[in-house]
């Protein structure tokens, strides 16, 4: 029996859209650092386990799926710089393209979300990202080392007692490692936008070498098995 939940993974890409390519400035080292890196390979593992999978096929260089389709500039939906301070574009996209890049990317993104929750026997969506290690100049956390694990739920987007359920079990499991609620992050847009249809949570993994990728992966799936049959909640 699959896991009664929705993945979502939308910074796990590192492709660069043709509408852009020729006055993007990003390397492809600038373009991994402002992604999710291991985010693939922490969360992929979860596709056939859960109801339904849904990964982006941009990079969050390009078009930021977690942003509102209005925050346009700075670290919006299209960015003038990365969260390092790298510029991203020899000349910033006119209208034309920033409308294009939207309708191709950005809206059948969020679409896919709004169906899949539509499922049958769907409880929680779940919105997978990865973080870097210590807080990067675009971050509320700025130079500060993060913990391995942060869930958050915009102290509303799904009830705090599933938020506590499962950071609980990813602390057990994880016994040696920091796991927090809120904090760094707070929830950020998917999951606000979102949850007006059903609960959504977020959830952080610190990119630190100090658990391995597999760790990661499997204590993920172990906790969410966990709270899957947690007879406390209507899963």
């Amino acid at each position: 029996m699959k896991l009664p939940f929705l993945i979502s993974v939308p910074h796990g890409s590192l492709q660069i859209p043709a509408e852009i390519q020729d006055i993007c400035l990003l390397s492809t080292a600038d373009i991994l650092q402002d992604s999710d890196e291991e985010a693939e390979a922490i969360y992929s593992s979860l596709k056939g386990k859960v109801l339904d999978f849904v990964m982006a096929d941009i990079a969050r260089a390009a078009v930021d799926l977690n942003r509102a389709s209005d925050d346009i500039g700075g670290d919006g939906v299209i960015k003038t710089h990365t969260c390092y301070g790298r510029q991203v574009y020899e000349k910033f996209p006119d209208q034309q393209i920033i409308s294009l890049l939207l309708k191709r990317y950005y809206t059948p993104y969020h679409a896919k979300l709004s169906r899949a929750q539509r499922l049958p026997g769907v409880k929680l969506a779940i919105d997978c990202h990865t973080m870097a290690e210590v807080g990067p100049p675009v971050s509320p956390d700025v130079g500060q080392k993060r913990p391995l694990i942060c869930l958050s739920n915009a102290d509303s987007t799904c009830p705090m007692e599933w938020v506590l359920a499962l950071a609980a079990y990813l602390q057990d499991i994880f016994s040696a490692e920091e796991v927090t609620v809120n904090k760094p992050f707070r929830g950020g847009y998917t999951v606000r936008r979102h949850a007006v249809e059903m609960p959504w949570l977020q959830i952080e993994f610190s990119r630190t070498g100090t658990v391995s990728t597999q760790q990661k992966s499997a204590g993920l799936i172990l906790a969410l098995e966990q709270l899957a049959v947690d007879k406390r909640f209507c899963f």
